[in-house]
């Protein structure tokens, strides 16, 4: 069951986001989540029913982690995981009620998530900063260089031209420069490649934050759980702490939490993210 928010919590959020100077939204999992972006359940079996019945798994993340024996059928599994997960629009409209909330301010994003969900709903490309990758790209598996390639088309022809849980050997991914198969650019392990836009990414965010360290500035925390801390939870406490004009805000169903060195200037709500953005939309939050 999803707890219902507190009013004046959201009360004290807007008041926050109103007086902002600038505002760092951190975003992890639990936004796509409260999106729609579910990786069990119906959504799950509506896709990938034929392997949950040869494999028996039941969910899209061990699936995406199992051993198939052929390219062409580890390549059937992954195309339509990222056919759905990136290059079709999530089910419910979080991000762009999001995007509304934060449009006319001086905003910027880091996220860990790898599904594009912010571009998709307006928001400034040179704002954002994917620290994990991007399941629109692929990157030799090797890695014999640094660079990173859009596979759209081609991913949309592996899921069109499939059968039988495989895709078509001349379909299989390989490395323009050494030949060795392609691989999506996820953070997995040491091979991951942080290109010249990670770079650049990187450094517009670690400007903004420089620019912004004294201002009135809300670290807006959505849906950031406790797998990669140091990425999001951890530097916006830290920030939070070194400057007493900010506010640190969590919203996230179940893991909304704050230490105490910044409890009076935080704002914790143990809600469904989607809902607590309309109601600030709304205007409606008030005390009950």
């Amino acid at each position: 069951m999803k707890s219902m928010p507190d009013y004046s919590l959201i009360n004290k959020l807007k008041t926050a986001l109103d007086n902002a100077e600038a505002v760092v939204i951190g975003a992890g999992a639990g936004l796509s989540t409260s999106a729609g972006f579910t990786y069990s359940g119906e959504r799950f079996k509506e896709h990938f029913c034929d392997f949950e019945e040869k494999y028996n798994f039941h969910d899209m993340y061990s699936g995406g982690f199992y051993p198939y024996h052929e390219p062409e059928e580890h390549w059937a599994y992954w195309s339509r995981y990222i056919l759905i997960n990136r290059y079709q629009d999530p089910p419910k409209p979080v991000y762009d009620e999001l995007y509304r909330l934060v449009k006319d301010k001086d905003y910027f994003v880091i996220t860990t998530n790898v599904d594009h969900c912010f571009q998709k709903a307006g928001f400034d490309k040179n704002r954002l900063f994917y620290t994990q990758g991007d399941y629109g790209l692929f990157q030799c598996s090797a890695p014999c260089h640094d660079k990173t390639y859009d596979n759209e088309e081609v991913i949309r022809r592996m899921v069109a031209e499939q059968k039988d849980m495989k895709i078509p050997s001349s379909l299989l991914p390989r490395c323009p420069k050494c030949g060795k198969p392609m691989t999506t650019n996820l953070r997995c392990d040491d091979t991951f490649v942080q290109d010249g836009g990670w770079y650049a990414a990187c450094e517009r965010y670690e400007s903004f934050i420089k620019q912004h360290k004294n201002k009135r500035v809300l670290y807006l925390e959505l849906g950031v759980g406790s797998n990669t801390p140091v990425i999001i939870k951890y530097p916006f406490w830290r920030f939070t702490m070194q400057n007493p004009k900010a506010t640190y805000a969590c919203i996230n169903f179940g893991e909304a939490i704050c230490p105490l060195q910044i409890e009076k200037q935080s704002v914790c709500i143990n809600a469904d993210i989607g809902e607590v953005i309309r109601q600030i939309i709304a205007n409606k939050p008030t005390a009950k």
